[in-house]
């Protein structure tokens, strides 16, 4: 997804704010498994992923915890960084090659000072990765690991075949053995 589209799926603005934002915009390219929020850092960019697929997770003893997936046309965003220039508790990685638009927080909020409407978009984007958390949530408290699988095939059919089982039965709460049996119920 362009940078542009992305910005307007946030919010609307006029042509001269989206220029200000996309000016403060650099595009960065991560290869395949490479972190680029690690946890315990205060993160400096909130970041458009254009292309690839990213996993959201953070350690728990000796395994894993996936709490989302990001796709093409996704913003990842740690709020604590964002929000209170605090360290994240997540890593956020790429499990494919990836292409990112970065955005500097402190020049972004440095156009929420001299800008209302870019302002009033920051505010949306936040609002906007306040929900994601909260379905997030509401999902593993009242769903099921097989309609959170069904909501994950729904959202991104064929990038899903990107990442490894492993990691989607993570992401559910699984094992790998009761992830086979979820798919061979959905097919």
């Amino acid at each position: 997804m362009e940078l542009k589209d992305g910005i307007l799926k946030i919010y609307p603005l006029a042509e001269t704010e989206i220029n200000k934002l996309i000016a403060i915009a650099e595009i960065v390219e991560f290869p395949k498994q490479t972190t680029f929020i690690a946890q315990n850092t205060t993160n400096k960019y909130i970041y458009f992923l254009e292309k690839g697929i990213c996993r959201i997770y953070y350690p728990k003893q000796d395994k894993e915890v996936i709490l989302d997936f990001c796709f093409p046309g996704n913003i990842i965003l740690p709020l604590n960084s964002y929000v209170y220039g605090k360290p994240t508790y997540e890593i956020v990685d790429s499990i494919t090659g990836c292409i990112v638009h970065r955005i500097s927080i402190i020049k972004l909020q440095e156009l929420y000072e001299t800008s209302l409407p870019i302002a009033n978009w920051g505010r949306k984007l936040a609002e906007i990765e306040t929900i994601k958390i909260e379905e997030r949530l509401m999902q593993s408290l009242f769903k099921s690991a097989a309609e959170r699988y069904q909501d994950l095939l729904t959202k991104e059919p064929t990038l899903l075949q990107h990442i490894k089982l492993g990691y989607i039965a993570t992401y559910l709460g699984v094992s790998q053995v009761t992830l086979s049996r979820i798919r061979s119920e959905i097919k």
